[in-house]
């Protein structure tokens, strides 16, 4: 039986004055996978997701969401759609129980059901316990979950989930991993935006890499390294910061790349691995840097994005703390 698509898209585009946002993007989200959607700020990321939940209209191409056709039927897919977004849309005063409750009323959920539901899914997420508590006095974990509840009070098809663990300890982080796991296994489909390049890893069927508008690359996590296990990659601490040095370390290396993961790691992708050593130690030596470590490791989903963007780790790790993009921005 063929797979069905939750969401297509043909060609869709945004333009902001003279600014081309999305540039003719075509994807197909199937029913039932965690689809990754994933790019630096300023790729395009907010733009396109803003036009498949019907936040704003594309100037060209077409979509459909899990059958209808947008913008023309939009309401009708709405109602089979959830939307999380980075920052919570739930109310400070209300208690985690009435939160739920009066998105059920705005969803449009029968009256009989709605006080089940919002109870049912308090205790999924671990929360019933504390239903009458205000939600300012939850933790950042507890208010990510709670909002990802009312998000499900109506009991979607389709979830559109951005960022769901910026700002949360590994503790937390790693709750609502599983968390996001165990809704998918239930049967719902999820669009996740993530700076984290593990996160993603770890979660997604299928991840799209998005770069100045435009979808560069779309495969599977296992798929995108395997386009850098051939290569040889060498990871170098040093004593000092050699975030200044970096270009001068480059230039000694031949055909290999430097990627500079924070001021005192660089990680070398490519290249012959006794010159790579020779040409790191003379440059230690020059510099009057001393080497805390060296060692060869397995290419990660970081190392694949790093190779087809051309972007390092360390401006997403700077990126995701440094606010969102901007409609018109992108």
């Amino acid at each position: 039986m063929p797979q069905k698509n939750a969401i297509q898209t043909e060609n869709l585009t945004k333009r902001y004055g003279d600014h081309l946002a999305v540039d003719h993007i075509s994807f197909q989200v199937n029913e039932g996978e965690i689809f990754g959607f994933l790019g630096p700020n300023g790729s395009g990321k907010t733009s396109t997701i803003r036009m498949l939940v019907g936040l704003s209209q594309p100037d060209e191409g077409r979509t459909t969401i899990l059958g209808y056709h947008l913008p023309a039927e939009i309401a009708r897919a709405k109602r089979y759609v959830g939307v999380v977004p980075d920052v919570s849309n739930l109310y400070d005063e209300l208690s985690a129980l009435d939160n739920l409750l009066f998105m059920a009323r705005l969803y449009g959920v029968p009256r009989g059901e709605q006080r089940s539901r919002a109870e049912r899914l308090l205790k999924s997420f671990g929360l019933y316990e504390r239903k009458d508590d205000r939600f300012a006095t939850f933790s950042r974990g507890m208010k990510r979950s709670l909002t990802i509840a009312a998000a499900l009070i109506h009991e979607p098809r389709l979830l559109f989930l951005d960022e769901p663990t910026t700002g949360l300890d590994a503790a937390a982080a790693r709750s609502l991993r599983s968390l996001i796991s165990n809704l998918q296994e239930k049967g719902l489909t999820i669009f996740l935006t993530t700076h984290y390049l593990g996160e993603a890893d770890l979660l997604c069927n299928r991840i799209a890499i998005l770069v100045r508008g435009k979808i560069v690359r779309i495969d599977t996590p296992a798929g995108l390294k395997r386009l850098v296990q051939t290569e040889s990659l060498v990871e170098f601490s040093f004593s000092g910061d050699v975030s200044a040095l970096a270009g001068n370390l480059g230039s000694r290396l031949g055909e290999a790349e430097v990627a500079l993961l924070d001021e005192s790691r660089v990680r070398i992708y490519g290249g012959d691995p006794p010159r790579i050593f020779d040409a790191v130690f003379q440059f230690s030596r020059d510099n009057n840097i001393g080497i805390e470590a060296a060692s060869t490791i397995r290419p990660s989903l970081e190392d694949a994005f790093l190779k087809i963007t051309g972007i390092s780790p360390l401006v997403m790790n700077t990126e995701k703390h440094s606010g969102k993009e901007k409609e018109g921005r992108q």
